[in-house]
């Protein structure tokens, strides 16, 4: 189907050092990082291919920076494009579908926090030639191959009060 993706977005948490893979990564210790980062509740991504360039077999990686509130919902008014694909149509279709995520939220000393993190978004086509990088994405899924596994850096810090 070609309106569902093979997109794939994981949250991860990162430093200059080793970033943890999958959907609850680890962090490295510093000032405002939470004891435990958010980790995604969704099962299956609410990120759409956009028809147009799922045909023409456009590929290409969104970084969002999303803001996670204590309940572990994204604010949409505070999502922003941190680093673009170059393709405003999957750079939209990306913000869109962050609106979908749920997280359980980071935790600093047991309680929940509020967190800035960056979460990228990979938008591959099944058939297309893999894009410079995409070692990072990992062995394809079982079950015919049509969405590739992910893993990502993403780094997660407390935003200062007011």
């Amino acid at each position: 189907m070609t309106s569902l993706v093979a997109v794939i977005g994981v949250l991860a948490v990162t430093s200059c050092g080793d970033g943890a893979l999958g959907k609850r990564p680890g962090l490295v210790p510093g000032d405002n990082r939470p004891d435990e980062p958010p980790a995604r509740v969704n099962g299956e991504l609410p990120f759409r291919y956009p028809p147009a360039l799922y045909a023409r077999k456009v590929q290409g990686n969104v970084t969002l920076r999303l803001f996670i509130d204590r309940d572990g919902r994204t604010r949409p008014d505070s999502t922003r494009v941190e680093e673009s694909s170059g393709h405003e149509s999957l750079d939209s279709s990306a913000v869109r579908g962050s609106q979908e995520l749920r997280f359980v939220p980071a935790k600093l000393h047991g309680e929940p926090v509020a967190v800035s993190v960056l979460f990228p978004v990979y938008f591959r086509h099944p058939e297309a030639s893999p894009l410079p990088g995409d070692t990072i994405l990992g062995k394809r899924e079982e079950g015919g191959g049509r969405r590739p596994g992910a893993t990502a850096p993403v780094k997660a810090t407390i935003p200062a009060k007011p």
